[in-house]
């Protein structure tokens, strides 16, 4: 598609005509100056050696040409990049995927959206504008209701991305609507199931566009522990050139503070679109992660949140008879051994040393008496939230147990309960399906388990209550009860096979990971879910922000194991009260490729090239060519004086003698800077040498030149860039100085005028745009760049900017500076150890009133930064609380312009009264 167009084309039509011209033009030479000399005949017969052609020299032909046609292509309106966006008529359909692929670039989306419902309006078009993720209920007739577009640009700030992709929902909606209507599509780039049968829903009421953004989707699958180490799985749509992208595993430190706790490189080969990064970290820290991300991605995709599934337990193990020499198969840890050891660290030292380890749980088998002080202990840490699991067997059969022992859920009949043999009490028993009520709910019970020993419980009114899993016959089998924060589980049968056949079948594994003693598996089965019900603690957001729950009612398991996200099913955390589970926005077996539309589709990209009009160009074109032909007429026809050049010559020098090189950042001289910077109040910027810099810079003193003229009484004019070698910075009552790491470091001159210019009353605000990481920026390269910067400068003690420092109330009443960044830590010049307070003044007195030097990181020009319309250009936080954020750092620039202008005006003793009457309402 050619970037270029013209709004009256069929001017061109004209150019048609420069043949007839170009014969004209040839036929009508200039005509020659007659000058009347009576001695002309005594120059007869000479020869002269300078004729004059007949017609229109060639040169000056092609110059008439030229100019004609420079005046007919620009009265055809040229446009560069043009906005290919066709007016059309009828209503207007914006559908935008809104999914957390989206969110990546979500402002752009939103900017191009606005642009296409404002051109809408122009053209009188009804808009509505729908989320595919968060779709409207239509009427009876399935008539979408469109609105007009400044009704519509209302709606927009209230359209946000969800942590979901559009599913069957979003075909079924778009197949259902009636009536005709133009259709624009904001795709999020990804490719569906549905998205051929959508452009077929959505062709069939109009024309269809799609827009989509350039920028690669990428996503993290959730990570999974094996052998011995943790293996994440990174996504891309598209392939491309190599690229490495670095992975944060995120989780509290000791003090509960969430900070990175490693970091690993993932790296894609050319043309590759998954890579596999393995982590290996001590059972301590994996145990503390709460999540894995994408470091330069913020969309939920490019988070993976963790649960149980990486958390490897600590389990203590002890026997009855511990030490002594006994077959594997006979021994009582031998099966538990087996179960765990594949999911959780063992430790098998005395119950003591054990209790000191603070486990998570702990085994007993067949553990029947405790020496002096393990029973007190034991009991102590139970009731500090720690986990007991017993298991019978003959000596606890044997013991006498007191009625209200604190380490048994139940009360036990001595001598416990033999079936199956002669003296038995019948035939051999098997387990009963789990009650809702039980943690084991859903889980299936095989057909072969028998048991033919037990220890039986005493009848009690809360036995009921304490038992999750029974026999048939309905003696219990597992019983359960809370001590204090913690519980104790028994098993009424031995953990080997001596009494039963349940350490002998899988049931016995799923069991003891329903009571969260072990490591569950990464991807939990439907089985497993059947019969639970989990609860939402933590959601995930399409922007990857994990934040606290509300109130959210409870989700069955059957459909938690569906995986289909959407508003009733957010990604995040859940727990049944006993395990957590993440689900999260990818699956272990997702994959995620590029949109693939159907042929004759029309795919525009999100960014639009900015459209230029080209007609004054040609036309100040087509004028200049005019005076060039006026001036090489008089030099052909002698009324210019001086020697004669011939033709192609004389062009050459003509053109010369109207161009002149002008650097695209030409200096002014020194007289016109003083006069630009001292006949208006002019803020200034320092040349750092980045191009990029210098233009955020210029930008963001733009910006808040005009937040000052709209809302005070100073008018500046543009922001002017300053040479710290070459320029005079005294005229300028403000220079902002962005700090970038590879600047030049200034002269010893320049540094020389810099103090003069810090000694005299000027201010340097220094940002470094590092959000203060380092405290006062000293740990970044733009920290260590100003310490540099600033170590030749004659720079007074700095401290924080104190609560009733007089920037706090210029104009506006303030107590955070944020900019981009929201850091509190802003250094100005720290007040005489000596300062006295003003009788009744609540505020310091700093002398004359001005900090020459005032430091921070927060970025501020991005924040101030707009566009000739007024818009902000650059992000700031998100939603509400980013142009809250905005609107203080505007209120800040304010504040620190006016208080370079009026210095200590606000500690005035008679403005105290009104001060403290607003600060007090």
């Amino acid at each position: 598609m050619s970037a270029l167009a013209f709004t009256s084309p069929l001017l061109l039509l004209a150019l048609v005509a420069l043949p007839i011209l170009w014969w004209l033009l040839r036929a009508v030479p200039p005509a020659p100056i007659r000058r009347r000399f009576p001695g002309v005949a005594l120059l007869l017969g000479l020869t002269d050696d300078e004729s004059q052609t007949d017609t229109t020299p060639l040169w000056l032909l092609l110059l008439r040409m030229a100019a004609v046609a420079a005046f007919i292509i620009g009265f055809a309106g040229p446009v560069l990049n043009p906005d290919r966006e066709s007016p059309g008529s009828g209503p207007l359909l914006i559908a935008m995927d809104a999914s957390w692929a989206s969110a990546r670039d979500w402002t752009s989306r939103t900017n191009r959206v606005e642009a296409i419902i404002r051109e809408a309006g122009r053209d009188g078009r009804p808009v509505a504008l729908v989320a595919l993720t968060d779709l409207p209920a239509l009427d009876e007739t399935n008539t979408l209701t469109f609105q007009g577009a400044e009704a519509a640009l209302t709606v927009l700030p209230g359209v946000e991305p969800a942590p979901w992709r559009a599913g069957p929902d979003a075909l079924a909606w778009a197949s259902a609507l009636t009536g005709r209507f133009d259709t624009i599509w904001i795709s999020d780039g990804l490719n569906s199931p549905e998205t051929a049968d959508l452009v077929q829903a959505f062709s069939q009421r109009g024309a269809l566009s799609v827009i989509e953004s350039a920028r690669n989707v990428f996503a993290l699958p959730p990570a999974v522990f094996e052998d011995g180490a943790i293996s994440l799985n990174v996504l891309r749509a598209k392939g491309g050139p190599d690229r490495v992208m670095t992975l944060a595993a995120i989780g509290p430190d000791p003090n509960g503070n969430e900070q990175t706790l490693a970091e690993i490189d993932a790296v894609f080969p050319a043309g590759e679109t998954t890579s596999n990064a393995r982590l290996s970290l001590p059972t301590e820290l994996r145990n503390r992660l709460r999540r894995f991300e994408i470091a330069t991605q913020r969309t939920a995709g490019a988070v993976s949140l963790t649960d149980d599934a990486l958390k490897r337990r600590e389990i203590g193990l002890i026997s009855s008879n511990e030490g002594q020499e006994a077959q594997d198969l006979l021994s009582p840890l031998h099966y538990l051994r087996k179960a765990l050891a594949p999911t959780a660290d063992l430790i098998e030292v005395g119950l003591l040393d054990m209790i000191l380890a603070n486990p998570d749980a702990i085994v007993l088998a067949d553990v029947a008496t405790f020496s002096d002080g393990e029973a007190e202990a034991l009991a102590e840490w139970i009731e500090n939230g720690g986990f007991l699991v017993r298991f019978a067997g003959p000596r606890l059969a044997a013991a006498s147990l007191e009625s209200d022992d604190p380490l048994m859920p139940v009360r036990l009949r001595a001598g416990g309960r033999s079936v199956g043999g002669a003296m038995s009490w019948g035939e051999p028993k098997s387990l009963r399906p789990f009650g809702q009520d039980s943690p084991f709910f859903g889980l299936s019970v095989p057909e072969d388990i028998q048991v033919t020993s037990q220890v039986v419980a005493q009848p009690d009114p809360d036995l009921a209550a304490r038992t999750v899993a029974s026999l048939t016959d309905g003696t219990p089998l597992v019983t359960r009860a809370a001590q204090g924060q913690g519980q104790v589980v028994l098993f009424h049968v031995t953990a080997n096979a001596e009494w039963s056949t349940l350490p002998l079948s899988g049931l016995f594994v799923q069991m003891l990971e329903r009571l969260a003693i072990s490591t569950r598996p990464a991807e939990i089965s439907a089985a497993d879910l059947a019969g639970t019900t989990w609860v939402l603690e933590e959601r995930l957001d399409a922007f990857g922000e994990v934040r606290r729950s509300d109130i959210a009612p409870g989700v069955a398991g059957e459909v938690m194991a569906q995986r289909d996200l959407s508003a009733d099913l957010p990604p995040g955390l859940y727990s049944d009260g006993e395990r957590v589970l993440a689900l999260n926005v990818t699956a272990s077996d997702t994959e995620i490729t590029p949109a693939s539309w159907p042929a004759g589709t029309l795919v525009e990209n999100m960014v639009a090239a900015t459209e230029t009009p080209l007609m004054g160009l040609f036309l100040m074109l087509a004028l200049a060519l005019l005076a060039a032909d006026i001036l090489a007429s008089l030099w052909l026809s002698g009324r210019l004086a001086g020697p004669r050049v011939k033709g192609p010559v004389a062009v050459l020098l003509l053109a010369m003698s109207l161009w002149s090189p002008q650097d695209a950042h030409a200096q002014t001289t020194e007289d016109n800077l003083a006069l630009a910077a001292t006949s208006e109040v002019v803020l200034a910027y320092v040349r750092t040498g980045d191009a990029q810099q210098d233009r955020l810079s210029q930008q963001g003193l733009t910006g808040l030149g005009q937040s000052l003229f709209r809302r005070t009484s100073v008018e500046p004019a543009d922001p002017i860039m300053v040479d710290l070698e070459t320029d005079e910075l005294s005229f300028f009552p403000l220079i902002y100085w962005p700090v970038v790491s590879g600047q030049p470091t200034p002269s010893a001159q320049a540094y020389a005028k810099l103090n003069r210019y810090l000694r005299t009353g000027g201010m340097i605000l220094f940002d470094t745009k590092d959000a203060n990481l380092g405290g006062f920026g000293s740990s970044t390269p733009a920290g260590r760049k100003l310490q540099q910067l600033a170590r030749p400068l004659d720079v007074p003690a700095l401290e924080p900017i104190p609560s009733d420092h007089v920037l706090t109330r210029t104009f506006y009443l303030l107590q955070d500076f944020p900019g981009r960044h929201a850091s509190r830590d802003v250094w100005v010049e720290a007040a005489p150890a000596d300062a006295e307070r003003v009788q009744g003044l609540p505020f310091r007195n700093l002398n004359d009133g001005v900090t020459p030097v005032l430091i921070g990181g927060n970025d501020w020009a991005s924040a101030w930064a707009r566009d000739e319309r007024g818009a902000p250009l650059y992000p700031v936080g998100r939603g509400f609380g980013g142009e809250r954020q905005r609107e203080l750092a505007i209120r800040f620039g304010i504040n620190l312009v006016m208080h370079v202008l009026t210095g200590n005006y606000k500690s005035d003793q008679v403005h105290v009264p009104a001060l403290l009457d607003r600060l007090g309402n």
